[in-house]
């Protein structure tokens, strides 16, 4: 498929092979594949070939919600039919898809008289590589993508340092010092991108890789369960798709809609009740320390006449929250999430308890009934929050009550929560029993009309084309980690996009404007210019958006907050102007069914100018452009809360010339005439 080529071979062992070309020269040395099954540990060679088959497929289909209205999903597809030699002969299938970007692949074990059930206790899929690449990596943990990215060569991939100085992550275990996670962005010496993660990741555990520093060769590695399997299947079964993303463009590997092809249609029918949206709420007040998620400070006191006894600086009261909805309604936002609203926060974390929360009883000072009379006059939604504390049991066992009660309230979506370690006792946040729990919830937010918005879980793989109730995830280092530690590097945004991005949206919770100051350990702040906190509500996708920062903080700036209530959560068209990943991003969408646009751009640690030029807008019309810049004098750590906002008329000839502070951006606004 245009620059794309994939070989496939038998070696004179039976041991299957692919590589990869880009543009005639090879990306990916012939690399092996196959298992080591509980019942054939050699279920990788002695193959033989007995048939394929060739498809080409070409269609276009629309996201319930998205970048882009419209996806094209074009490939060519070669399926490869394999019989073991061994006694008794055990059959597998290698299905190849080509893609104008890329590849995807995946193993499928048809039905068969000698395999049905079966343990996968090892995949053996490789990714050779042909050199020592620059590589944006974090470590392969079983239970966390909340790691700060590193930048290396394949040969000095070793995160024991990393992982050993990461104490801000609760839980930790990444057993292989030279395992990263996908996606994985890479970048060759003579300038091809080269992305590698999984697409629809369903009944199977999330894949890392191990790096042979030597070799350059990366391995599957798959999360374990609780007895060291990786997988417990029943033939027929498809596993998850590998990934490949090649471009010589950064911009390229940035638009790619690969991944979200290999997924499969939405199985929910009506979608009307799928709605994208921005949200404010009970949250960043907490993770500053202003007010807490528990109502008391005790787990086991009680007062006199047998009550809890309150801290006073409970964060989820009926009045806090009227609040927030006034605040919401006043400004065009639609939702308000509201944590710490529910009983068990007391000694929710580090005692590995399995029954913390019921998920349907407040604290004293929070009247659900009120509240949710109070939004529903006022037009505003209340989101629902669900912290399990890693008790995936508790929260099972209580899932339909726990969304009966939503619905009865009038909830239509739902932030959950998965923080500590998971139970069942010795499960992790990445095996095959925590990806099914994962899906169960989705489904049990379809059957309810309720959206999603899970923390903690596994990094995407574009489930949302499956499940689009399945709104966003959290699975990265997001924004709150520069409100209760050492927080996130400038460059940090401008790498998300290539890696954690690449699988679906994520709920980074952008839009804090007091960038300093907010806490009482020395020298906290957010790593960012006011304006790149602006810009990421483009540069950083997600239908669901959080302005983050505390009501009092926006209402000192809203004129700068005119832009988060302008810029939509759902697009048309979105165009990659430039993209470096660690270095600059500069992004333009297109607001849904209007013919509005918003740009975002943003740098690292370093200041720069973006030139953007406005060739997308329909020639001959005048639009009013509205940039939120950085000031002259702004910088991330010295100066980041100085901003200009200005107006100017532009059309599809101007290029705009933006300077961007030291860890700054800019974000514009490009209104057509009435919106159309």
């Amino acid at each position: 498929m245009n620059k794309i080529k994939l070989l496939f071979s038998i070696d004179g062992e039976g041991r299957p092979e692919y590589e990869v070309f880009f543009q005639d020269k090879q990306v990916v040395q012939p690399s092996r594949l196959g298992f080591v099954l509980q019942e054939d540990s050699a279920f990788y060679r002695d193959f033989e070939l007995v048939g394929t088959e060739r498809a080409t497929f070409d269609q276009t289909w629309q996201p319930v919600w998205g970048e882009t209205k419209n996806i094209r999903n074009h490939y060519n597809e070669m399926t490869i039919h394999l019989r073991r030699k061994a006694n008794p002969s055990l059959l597998l299938d290698l299905v190849f898809r080509v893609f104008e970007d890329g590849v995807g692949f995946r193993y499928r074990f048809p039905k068969q008289a000698n395999l049905t059930y079966f343990v996968v206790k090892n995949e053996l899929t490789q990714f050779n590589m042909t050199g020592d690449h620059n590589t944006f990596w974090i470590p392969g943990d079983y239970d966390t993508n909340e790691y700060s990215y590193t930048l290396s060569k394949l040969s000095a991939v070793d995160n024991k340092e990393l992982v050993e100085k990461s104490t801000d992550i609760a839980v930790r275990v990444a057993p292989d010092p030279y395992a990263v996670q996908t996606p994985l962005m890479m970048k060759t010496a003579n300038g091809v991108y080269i992305n590698v993660h999984e697409a629809a990741l369903l009944n199977y555990p999330a894949m890392q890789l191990h790096v042979d520093r030597a070799t350059y060769s990366l391995s599957s590695s798959l999360v374990p369960d609780a007895v060291g399997n990786k997988a417990y299947l029943h033939a027929p079964f498809s596993t998850p798709w590998r990934t490949i993303i090649i471009s010589d463009k950064a911009t390229d590997i940035l638009a790619s809609k690969t991944v979200l092809n290999l997924n499969e249609p939405s199985k929910i029918q009506n979608t009307s009740w799928i709605k994208p949206m921005k949200f404010v709420g009970v949250w960043w007040e907490m993770q500053i320390g202003k007010s807490t998620w528990s109502y008391s400070d005790f787990a086991d006191s009680t007062d006199a006449q047998g009550r809890p006894i309150p801290n006073n600086r409970h964060g989820a009261t009926t009045a806090n929250v009227k609040r927030y909805i006034d605040f919401a309604a006043k400004n065009g936002i639609r939702g308000v999430l509201v944590e710490g609203w529910n009983t068990g926060w007391e000694d929710w974390f580090g005692k590995w308890k399995e029954d913390v929360f019921d998920f349907v009883t407040p604290y004293p000072d929070f009247d659900i009934n009120e509240v949710m009379s109070y939004a529903k006059s006022k037009g505003v939604s209340i989101i629902m929050h669900n912290e399990t504390s890693g008790s995936a049991t508790n929260y099972e066992r209580r899932l339909d009550t726990a969304f009966r009660f939503m619905k009865e309230h009038g909830y239509n979506s739902v932030k959950t929560g998965y923080v500590g370690k998971i139970i069942p006792r010795g499960e992790h946040h990445d095996g095959q029993w925590m990806i099914n729990h994962y899906t169960r919830v989705a489904e049990k937010g379809a059957q309810y009309q309720v959206m999603i918005d899970v923390h903690e879980p596994m990094r995407p793989t574009g489930l949302q084309r499956t499940y689009p109730n399945w709104m966003a995830s959290e699975a990265a280092r997001g924004n709150e980690y520069n409100g209760f530690s050492v927080g996130n590097a400038p460059s940090h945004e401008t790498i998300l996009p290539f890696t954690r991005l690449m699988g679906g949206p994520m709920d980074y919770t952008p839009g804090i404007f007091k960038i300093q100051g907010y806490s009482n350990v020395p020298g906290r702040q957010v790593h960012s210019t006011l304006a790149k906190q602006l810009a990421l509500y483009v540069t950083l996708y997600s239908p669901l958006q959080m302005a983050a920062d505390l009501i009092e903080n926006y209402e000192t700036h809203m004129d700068a907050f005119r832009f988060i209530k302008d810029v939509p959560v759902d697009w048309d068209d979105t165009k990659i102007i430039n993209a470096e990943p660690g270095e600059y991003l500069t992004i333009a969408r297109k607001e849904k069914n209007k013919n509005n646009w918003f740009a975002g751009a943003i740098t690292n640690e370093n200041k720069r100018t973006a030139t953007i030029p406005l060739s997308f807008l329909d020639k001959g019309k005048k639009y009013t452009a509205t940039v939120y810049a950085d000031a002259p004098n702004a910088d991330w750590k010295n100066n980041p809360e100085a901003y200009t906002i200005s107006s100017q008329t532009v059309t599809s000839e101007t290029v705009l010339s933006i300077p961007l502070a030291a860890g700054g951006g800019a974000a514009i606004s490009i209104m057509a005439p009435d919106g159309k």
